[in-house]
């Protein structure tokens, strides 16, 4: 047998590697399946039962899901009221009201104002540079002790000549 014989073990760098990407695959959230028996076509679009079955619970359901609608009042912020008040709110702080088409019901539904997503992009522009100037920082500062240590060894070689 030869010298560390038996099973070829991988380095341990790679073995490092292999364990985060397990974890990583663990804490990733699973995107959901599509439920194609349940969907008109298989793609998104409203909900319907497959054939032969009743929709048991559809009222439970907000009729956006089950059918078309048309934005009767565009997204904006919740009154301190609505917060409250209305559980759509509490996701985004927006709302938008919308009528069904089908059932004519009117109701609210939780949306992403640009306002919002403008804001949230500053606010991520803002923390990258922030953390590029602090790395950028740290190069600065490694370098210059790099320069340092050259410049003393090649002090050191002169002097010992």
């Amino acid at each position: 047998m030869p010298a560390g014989g038996g099973r070829r073990r991988l380095p341990q760098r790679c073995r490092l590697c292999w364990l985060l990407c397990a974890f990583t695959l663990q804490l990733w959230p699973r995107p959901p399946r599509p439920r194609s028996s349940c969907q008109v076509g298989g793609g998104p679009g409203p909900l319907v039962p497959p054939p032969g079955r009743s929709a048991v619970g559809a009222s439970n359901l907000p009729c956006w899901l089950a059918e078309d609608f048309a934005v009767a009042e565009e997204c904006a912020p919740c009154s301190r009221f609505q917060a409250k008040t209305t559980p759509e709110c509490g996701s985004t702080g927006y709302v938008e009201k919308i009528t069904c088409s089908s059932s004519k019901r009117n109701e609210f539904k939780s949306c992403r104002s640009a306002l919002m997503e403008q804001h949230l992009f500053w606010k991520f522009e803002g923390a990258i540079v922030g953390v590029a100037l602090v790395f950028a920082c740290l190069v600065i500062i490694r370098q210059r002790q790099l320069d340092r240590k050259a410049l003393e060894k090649v002090r050191k070689q002169i002097e010992s000549i």
